[in-house]
């Protein structure tokens, strides 16, 4: 026996025909009047649409939706710190200097911008160079 010998036991299931006279009526089970009614219509899946619609993102550059730091000036921690305060982006929150962004704790990012007297341990926090040179300035340290 060979695979080109091979047939079927049943015959194949042909496929109903509806919309031609006989048993299924005037409207054949398709309503009246519309655009489902009518011979030929398929619609256009939703979610093709909604996929069409956004830009392609050719190649590995997915920065689109990239989430920004949050900035702090040298000033605000001036006037809203004490000596020797810890500074952590959780202790930012709590102060309320900062928001939540997405519901999560923010990268916060400290700019040089204002006068500095006093000394900070300042930790997980990305620091520009006029802030650090500002903070090593008035014996502060950056962990």
């Amino acid at each position: 026996m060979q695979l080109h010998n091979i047939k079927p036991i049943h015959k194949l299931k042909e496929k109903k025909r509806i919309g031609r006279g006989g048993k299924r009526g005037t409207y054949s089970g398709r309503g009246m009047k519309g655009q489902k009614s009518r011979a030929g219509t398929s619609f256009e899946p939703v979610v093709r649409g909604l996929i069409k619609k956004f830009p392609k993102l050719r190649g590995y550059k997915f920065n689109k939706y990239k989430i920004e730091p949050t900035i702090v000036n040298v000033s605000v921690l001036e006037s809203k710190f004490e000596t020797n305060d810890k500074i952590t982006p959780l202790f930012l929150l709590e102060r309320k200097i900062v928001n939540k962004v997405k519901g999560k704790v923010p990268k916060i990012k400290i700019l040089g911008k204002g006068n500095l007297t006093k000394a900070f341990i300042i930790e997980n926090c990305a620091v520009s160079k006029s802030a650090k040179e500002k903070i090593e300035k008035n014996k502060g340290k950056i962990i």
